[in-house]
């Protein structure tokens, strides 16, 4: 009797999520533990462990929805360059010190426009470019090393005042030094690293390496595009150095996730540096060596605007430097060890973030984030 008694409590349970795997239904309990409201935040959740509630989920034809508002989010799968999908991927909003939750339902679902993209641009002197809804850049390739007056190496920056995809069409029409509505290209790269591009700094130089070699796509889109750009290896003050630069951006960010792998012919660490370009004219800035995060206010660039920059360091930040033409931010790179951190930028023709303050502002509330992720549970 006890042995039965036993056993119908155990079936029962068991039984909530035999139903929910049944039925096609998966619970995921989201909370956010900061007072702070975040908007368009993409979560990852491993997709073995949705696997695990719904073993039978059809990659075709599930939805996902939020349970007290019955609204459809969007989603993406995510495969980082593997073969079997890593993560799925969800945008939502969810208010400071709240709590929501989500239900993976079976069902076809609404179409997901695409907010994020990017492409080699062989067309274009071998650039690699990459967007979100929000800003683009793009970095140069050996293309552009055959042409001397135009030879620049760190990141460049595409303003934009527009949600919609432009890469493509910027670099069919040929012109994009000229706004006609979307926003345009004005932002000088340069022998610097530009908008938080990074290398190996050694006596108060700064190591170029040439420009990128080899790419490879890992996701593009909807939600999220990723990507690895590799260097060949260089001289870094005797020592062989070379780098491989994972890129990823997600819908609704002003900055994007760089994870830079440093390799040398040298066990000792050493040091790099993520650099923003400096204009000659005054701008703001906001450099924070404790928090590891450097913002940039670049002056007005007459009719065409403003541009914010920014970089938030994952990993301790042993210095920041001003120099005439750059601000760098220094940390210890080792062979294999990467280097995380975030650069971004924004334009205030965008009318989104329109002054130092809010993209200063900006910076710290990204940090906060990233500090204080968001919980995910399934239930």
């Amino acid at each position: 009797m006890n042995k039965l008694f036993i056993f119908l409590c155990l079936l029962c349970s068991a039984l909530p999520e035999l139903v929910s795997a049944r039925s096609g239904r998966v619970v995921i309990a989201i909370s956010n533990p900061i007072s702070v409201n975040r908007k368009e935040e993409l979560v990852a959740i491993p997709w073995n462990d949705i696997l695990t509630k719904y073993p039978g989920i059809d990659t075709a034809n599930f939805k996902v929805v939020n349970i007290l508002t019955k609204k459809e989010l969007p989603w993406q799968l995510e495969f980082k360059g593997e073969k079997n999908i890593q993560n799925l991927l969800i945008q939502l909003d969810i208010a400071a010190n709240s709590k929501i939750k989500l239900e993976i339902l079976k069902g076809k679902p609404a179409p997901i426009i695409s907010k994020t993209y990017g492409r080699y641009v062989p067309e274009r002197k071998d650039d690699f470019a990459w967007e979100n809804d929000k800003i683009a850049h793009r970095m140069y390739g050996k293309g552009l090393e055959e042409s001397p007056s135009e030879m620049a190496y760190g990141m460049d920056v595409w303003v934009k005042r527009t949600d919609k995809l432009i890469l493509n069409a910027r670099y069919k029409r040929g012109n994009y030094h000229q706004d006609i509505g979307d926003g345009m290209d004005y932002y000088h790269v340069g022998y610097t690293l530009g908008s938080g591009d990074i290398a190996p700094y050694v006596n108060d130089s700064v190591y170029y390496p040439k420009n990128y070699r080899r790419w490879k796509v890992l996701d593009n889109g909807p939600l999220r595009t990723t990507f690895i750009l590799s260097y060949d290896e260089w001289n870094v003050n005797g020592r062989k150095v070379s780098v491989a630069k994972r890129i990823s951006i997600d819908a609704g960010s002003q900055l994007s996730r760089v994870e830079a792998t440093f390799s040398s012919d040298q066990k000792s660490a050493f040091p790099v540096v993520i650099g923003i370009a400096k204009r000659e004219n005054p701008g703001i800035m906001l450099l924070d060596e404790q928090q590891g995060f450097m913002g940039y206010w670049e002056p007005q660039f007459g009719e065409d605007g403003t541009t914010g920059v920014g970089s938030i360091l994952l990993t301790p930040a042993t210095k920041i430097k001003i120099t005439n033409r750059q601000l760098l931010m220094q940390t210890i790179a080792g062979n294999d060890l990467p280097v995380i951190y975030f650069t971004g930028a924004a334009w205030n023709k965008a009318n989104e973030i329109t002054s130092s303050k809010a993209w200063f502002d900006y910076l710290q509330s990204f940090k906060n984030r990233l500090m204080n992720p968001i919980n995910i549970v399934l239930e």
